[in-house]
C-alpha cells in the first residue's frame, strides 16, 4: 500500500484497487476499493470510482472497467452495499455521468456527458444522449436514447431507435482519441 498513490486507496475491508499498468488515473481522480481497471483505461480528472460498502456478510462486490474504456472528467461511478458494476470494454463514460450500480454497460456503449444510469442493464453498442437517465431497465444492444430522456420502463424502451453508424463512428473515435491521451500521459510520467 505504501507504493500506491494517495489518490488510488483501499476501502475499510481492505480491498485494494488493481489497475493495470498500462492504465491512465489523473491524480485529482479518487479510486477506492475493489476497483478492477483493465489495459489502456483513462481516467479524467475529478472523477471518482468507488467499491466500499460491504453486503450483509461482510463482502464488498467490485467494480470493473473493462479495457480501452474512458472515464472522463467528473464522472461518479459507485456500487452501493451488495451490487456491481461492471463496464465492458471500449466504453466512453462522459463528463459528469453518473453510473450507480446495480449496472452492466456492455461493450463499445457511450454514455453521453450528465447521464445518470442506476440499476440498469445496458447491452453491446447502447448510445445514451446528453442528460439521459437510465433507471432500473434493461436497454437491448446497439439502442440510442435520446438525451434528457428518463427510461424507466419496457414500453419507453420499445419506443425507442437503434443507433446511428454516425454514433457508433463517434463512439470509436471518443475510444481512439482516449487511447492517445492515456500514452501521453503515461508518457508524461517517465
Amino acid at each position: 500500500m505504501d507504493n500506491l498513490p494517495s489518490n488510488i486507496r483501499p476501502n475499510p475491508a481492505g480491498d485494494l484497487p488493481q489497475v493495470d499498468p498500462s492504465a491512465y488515473i489523473d491524480p485529482s481522480a479518487q479510486v477506492i476499493g475493489n476497483v478492477r481497471i483493465g489495459a489502456g483505461v483513462f481516467v479524467g480528472p475529478c472523477a471518482v470510482i468507488r467499491s466500499d460498502e460491504p453486503d450483509s456478510g461482510g463482502k464488498v462486490h467490485p467494480v470493473v472497467i473493462g479495457e480501452a474504456c474512458n472515464i472522463q472528467d467528473g464522472v461518479i461511478i459507485h456500487s452501493p452495499a451488495g451490487t456491481s458494476v461492471t463496464i465492458g470494454p471500449r466504453c466512453s463514460i462522459a463528463h459528469g455521468a453518473v453510473v450507480h450500480g446495480p449496472v452492466t454497460i456492455g461493450p463499445d456503449s457511450f454514455i453521453g456527458i450528465r447521464v445518470v444510469v442506476i440499476g440498469s442493464n445496458l447491452d453491446e453498442g447502447v448510445w445514451v444522449g446528453v442528460g439521459a437517465t437510465i433507471l432500473e431497465i434493461d436497454v437491448p444492444a446497439y439502442t440510442f436514447v435520446p438525451g434528457k430522456l428518463i427510461v424507466n420502463s419496457a414500453d419507453k424502451v420499445a419506443n425507442l431507435s437503434p443507433v446511428k453508424d454516425s454514433q457508433q463512428t463517434f463512439q470509436r473515435g471518443q475510444v481512439a482519441i482516449n487511447q492517445a491521451m492515456t500514452s501521453g500521459y503515461l508518457g508524461l510520467a517517465k
